[in-house]
């Protein structure tokens, strides 16, 4: 320690030169533009930062599942959005021809106990006679979310369950947005549909039309119902329902944990509308769904408990089940009568982790996982730590969960970073939403939170209200610095993710958000790609390090050591945020390397986000605006200086010599960011 503080000492009588004070103040290097960035490689004063620091929360907000990453295109396939009375409401769904040829209604006849609506569509109208159906006949359709995305040469697998007393010909077809161009058609002709019957059909897209409907059409009078009407591509993720190039997006971040599947969603406005992960397993047709009433829209629950447990196990992390602990934002349960909502929850955990011939976890077998997902955490509620019945019915909870599965790690939500918890916790949850000079300076606020006991999730993020518009560069940088802090202070913390994660273009409840999108387009907002730069972090080795003359307060850094699976090499990486409106030069001085040098030959790999503009965001007109840019420092020494630019996160990359020489250089270009 005491070498490293003459190093520095040295350094900074450099620097200061022939001025006469050598406090390298704030002020002082706002003039010289420059700074210092020690960096200790040694191993004695490292440490490891956990496996699962950083990683992703899924809520079910923007649209986010229905209508997003869950690729199902029929929006209210079961027609029970409107509720369980008739007549009921089955909007998106809309009529194909007027009250002359055509009455559509609602009924309570589906044969499925939990959502007994069906839709009946009753044709006037004939092939002969003085009634003659228009051209293609009359019928419904549904335009998916916002449209559905059709592409030429992709298959569509339609599903639905009809029932008539008569034979049925109806026409099915994927049209364009007006129902002029059909991008795919086939008929069912039966003859015996007087009991609901399944049907199943695979669509070939002729034709390409983002905003595509599905219509179902007949020209023979009668009366048909339908019910439980489902469109799913065929080449979602491993089959498994997600679409794939949001599943991509998810994939590249590299998260250690995703918490799901919320959030406020969980909760609910009321407890009657909160999330209940038993009426969103077992086959899709059989799902009650529900009306979220926090983000005010639909789900039919196909993204249910399972697919949550499959997209952790198909992202390769860790999944963090967040569950309703009887309370809501309006009511609650009182804890004399909350056993029946702790079972449900122990229910759940044998679903996910139980013996296929459990009775649970026979469930999750028929739905064909037997082995149990790995499901090591789960969270009690959802920032509900000031409501009156929270601390009684939170222990009720604790003592099942740990009596019956003491490994699991279990996650408050009072805040344990400022004063002890008065109650057991594995981990404490601590949300911030703030601006962008706000999130950037608490990046010290664990400096002092306690090193042992419970540790923090800082399970959402973010830069919100005018500095963050839709999402800018801005927003980015404060939450980098942030980010920052907290790598530093991972012995306190255990786990972080930013919120939320998705929205749709056409429904945003919530700005800004990490990934925006349509039926099919997509882009990553700066706060996305500034994940990026973090992507590496988990299980790394975190490095000493200081900065001395921290302009105004407005520079930030880590260092860290990684391995690339790529080249199966070591790198030192160091990330600065510059949050100041200079050019800074920053003097890199790394002591410690001892045998691992750094490879000079190979030089530095330095990736920057930054823009013109502060408040630049990113569209789909221009996706990649605010995106990391790479390049390459060919001379590289453990002295350097390098160059910041004004508002800008800041990546260096070098290679350890004492792994191998012998690197790709393309190749670990292409696989950075």
């Amino acid at each position: 320690m005491e070498s490293r503080h003459s190093l520095h000492h040295v350094v900074l009588l450099v620097l200061c030169g022939l001025s006469s004070l050598c406090q390298c103040s704030a002020t002082e290097v706002e003039a010289n533009q420059t700074a210092v960035l020690f960096v200790n490689a040694s191993e004695a004063s490292a440490r490891k930062i956990p496996d699962t620091l950083f990683g992703i929360f899924f809520e079910e907000i923007n649209h986010a599942g229905a209508g997003g990453l869950w690729a199902e295109l029929v929006s209210n396939r079961g027609f029970e959005a409107g509720g369980p009375n008739v007549p009921s409401n089955i909007d998106p769904w809309s009529i194909i021809g007027d009250e002359s040829s055509v009455i559509v209604s609602t009924d309570r006849s589906s044969c499925f106990d939990r959502n007994k609506i069906a839709v009946r569509v009753q044709v006037l109208c004939g092939h002969t006679g003085a009634n003659i159906c228009p051209d293609g006949g009359v019928g419904i359709y549904n335009p998916g979310y916002w449209g559905m995305n059709i592409e030429q040469g992709k298959s569509y697998k339609l599903v639905l369950y009809v029932r008539s007393q008569e034979s049925i010909d109806v026409s099915v077809a994927l049209t364009g947005s007006n129902g002029l161009q059909k991008l795919a058609a086939a008929n069912i002709v039966a003859a015996d549909v007087s009991s609901w019957t399944k049907k199943e059909i695979m669509l070939e897209a002729t034709g390409t039309d983002p905003n595509a409907r599905l219509e179902l059409r007949s020209s023979k009078k009668g009366v048909i119902w339908f019910d439980q009407v489902s469109l799913m591509p065929t080449d979602t993720y491993k089959g498994h329902g997600f679409r794939k190039d949001l599943f991509g997006m998810l994939k590249d971040l590299k998260p250690a944990f995703l918490r799901f599947p919320g959030g406020c969603f969980v909760e609910g406005d009321w407890l009657r509308n909160a999330f209940r992960w038993k009426e969103t397993i077992g086959k899709w047709e059989e799902r009650p769904g529900h009306f979220g009433d926090v983000w005010n829209y639909w789900t039919d629950d196909g993204l249910g408990h399972f697919e949550f447990l499959q997209l952790a196990e198909d992202l390769d992390t860790l999944p963090v089940w967040v569950f309703n602990n009887g309370v809501s934002h309006h009511d609650q349960v009182d804890t004399s009568t909350i056993l029946p909502f702790v079972q449900e929850i122990l229910d759940g955990l044998e679903f996910a982790r139980g013996d296929p011939t459990s009775a649970w976890g026979s469930v999750r077998a028929q739905m064909g996982h037997p082995e149990p997902f790995d499901l090591r955490y789960v969270a009690i509620g959802n920032e509900d730590c000031g409501k009156t019945k929270y601390r009684g019915n939170y222990l009720k909870f604790y003592s099942a969960i740990k009596d019956k599965y003491p490994d699991i790690k279990i996650i408050t939500n009072c805040d344990g970073s400022t004063r002890a918890l008065d109650h057991p916790a594995d981990l404490y949850d601590f949300h911030i939403y703030s601006s962008a000079s706000s999130v950037f300076a608490n990046a010290r606020h664990f400096d002092s939170a306690p090193r042992s006991g419970p540790k923090a999730f800082v399970s959402e993020y973010a830069v919100t209200g005018n500095d963050a518009g839709k999402g800018s560069l801005l927003a980015a940088l404060g939450e980098a610095g942030f980010l920052i802090g907290i790598e530093k202070n991972s012995e306190a913390i255990e786990m972080a993710s930013y919120a939320p994660l998705f929205v749709n273009d056409n429904d945003r409840r919530w700005n800004p958000d990490a990934i925006v999108f349509t039926s099919s387009q997509m882009y990553g907002t700066p706060s996305y790609w500034m994940q990026h730069f973090f992507k590496e972090s988990n299980g790394a080795i975190l490095l000493s390090s200081s900065l001395q003359a921290n302009p105004a307060n407005s520079l930030i850094a880590s260092a860290i050591t990684w391995r690339n699976s790529v080249d199966n090499n070591d790198y030192l990486r160091i990330k600065v945020v510059n949050f100041g409106t200079t050019t800074v030069t920053l003097k890199i001085s790394i002591s410690g390397l001892g045998k691992n040098l750094l490879e000079t030959s190979f030089g530095a790999i330095k990736n920057t986000l930054t823009s013109t503009n502060v408040m630049d965001e990113n569209s789909f007109r221009e996706p990649n605006k605010v995106s990391p840019v790479k390049a390459m420092l060919e001379k590289v020494s453990d002295n350097m200086d390098v160059v910041l630019a004004p508002r800008s996160l800041n990546s260096f990359d070098f290679l350890r010599k004492s792994i191998s020489s012998n690197v790709d250089t393309a190749s670990v270009l292409k696989s950075s960011y």
